[in-house]
């Protein structure tokens, strides 16, 4: 049997990332063969990936980034048990691998994503074997995208938070960013109030209907309470019609406007966790 030097478990553990006395286990199991070694690591983490896959992986890193041209913005999250692994450098370094991967292939889901190579081996392989290498359970919980004549990103300290945003033309990267923060600030649930889906309106209305019938109003007038409830609810949970966090003077809309008045939001997206 090949005798196992401290420099040979150290070169394993910078190769993968595993604890010391794993990765002399799994030198010791190959006779010494790192390739072998490599495996055995490997499938360590899918043992410990199946003991921990009821586990709440409910921190992370939620991380997001534009494309080199400034015309398609990507963001993940990367979850996992604890802060503590969270905050880890290696934790956010492997999230930000699979962001620029998105970023490079563009790929159309998250299915897609899982299945890309990194560093030799699937994303979902590597997932796997950061959770052996780790002991907590890892998991590509989100992945989104949106392209446009430019794009903003936005991740709010501490990862836990991250928006990206899409326009018709290429406007001020100061600008952008004022808009990205606003979404992450004040969490719309859509650009403008044609673009609220039918069943979140519906919700208000029934909401709303039941306030004015609770509060005394006649039955017959609450119907046209709670529409008139519904357009607050435009302004205060549509981008465009929300006051500007920076001057509650203006809303989006007229700040964009001033930004150039052709300029269009097109869509954008909005990930939290914790």
């Amino acid at each position: 049997m090949a005798k196992i030097s401290a420099s040979d478990v150290a070169k394993l553990r910078k190769m993968t990332g595993a604890g010391m006395m794993d990765c002399k286990n799994a030198l010791t199991e190959s006779d010494c063969d790192f390739d072998q070694a490599i495996d055995i690591l490997r499938k360590k983490g899918q043992k410990v990936a199946g003991k921990r896959a009821d586990r709440d992986a409910s921190e992370g890193a939620v991380l997001a980034k534009n494309s080199i041209d400034g015309k398609r913005a990507a963001i993940i999250s990367l979850n996992c048990e604890t802060d503590f692994v969270a905050k880890n450098d290696d934790f956010v370094k492997f999230a930000n691998q699979i962001l620029d991967l998105a970023i490079e292939k563009n790929p159309a889901t998250l299915e897609e994503l899982l299945s890309l190579e990194l560093n030799g081996a699937k994303i979902s392989e590597e997932i796997i074997n950061q959770t052996g290498v780790i002991g907590e359970k890892v998991e590509l919980a989100y992945y989104d995208k949106i392209e446009g004549e430019s794009v903003s990103s936005y991740i709010h300290m501490g990862n836990k938070l991250a928006t990206i945003a899409g326009f018709s033309k290429a406007i001020d990267e100061n600008a952008g960013k004022d808009i990205v923060m606003q979404i992450a600030a004040m969490n719309p649930v859509a650009v403008d109030k044609d673009d609220v889906p039918q069943n979140v309106i519906d919700k208000e209305i029934e909401i709303g209907k039941e306030l004015a019938i609770q509060e005394g109003k006649p039955a017959d007038l609450a119907e046209k309470i709670a529409v008139g409830r519904l357009n607050k609810f435009f302004k205060e949970n549509t981008l465009l019609n929300q006051q500007w966090v920076k001057d509650n003077k203006k809303t989006i809309r007229d700040f964009l406007k001033e930004v150039d008045a052709e300029a269009k939001v097109l869509g954008f997206k909005r990930y939290a966790i914790g």
